[in-house]
């Protein structure tokens, strides 16, 4: 929390091709080092490859993969009394679509494909089909939640 005031939140424009604001934000965690065309390049990419092989929309496959991979509660580790315990706690929507990102994207960067467009269309049509490495993430992850739900009394 804060000491003086609350973080002002950014507007983020969206993205010129499909009009979407989380399409933007998307491409702006696939961004490394400040270059926006490359990530564009890439997620646009992506897209048009979804497109070709599911004969499905794009937006709607990248939609239903994040809803897929979003978590709803995750594990914090809190300190009682000298020792760790995981408490679970809920994840609001804006939080869990950055967990979403963040995870497509690093087991995207680490799959076997050629080129960075090939790898996230992938990650992306096995998130839609609740298959592949991001869906394992969150089911571990509400297991693990699931496991240490005794202790939800102690969050706060």
């Amino acid at each position: 929390m804060p000491r003086k005031r609350r973080a002002v939140t950014r507007v983020v424009l969206p993205d010129p091709k499909y009009n979407d604001i989380i399409v933007t934000k998307f491409m702006n965690c696939v961004m490394k080092r400040g270059k926006k065309s490359v990530a564009e390049k890439i997620v646009y990419g992506a897209f048009e490859i979804i497109a070709d092989k599911t004969k499905l929309d794009a937006l709607e496959v990248f939609k239903t993969a994040l809803e897929n991979v979003r978590p709803l509660v995750k594990v914090m580790s809190r300190r009682v009394g000298g020792s760790n315990y995981q408490i679970p706690t809920e994840v609001n929507e804006k939080n869990g679509r950055a967990i979403a990102f963040r995870w497509i994207i690093s087991y995207a960067r680490n799959r076997s494909e050629k080129t960075m467009r090939d790898k996230l269309a992938g990650e992306l049509m096995a998130a839609y089909k609740k298959e592949g490495n991001s869906i394992k993430k969150r089911e571990d992850t509400h297991k693990m939640a699931e496991a240490n739900k005794a202790f939800a009394h102690l969050r706060w």
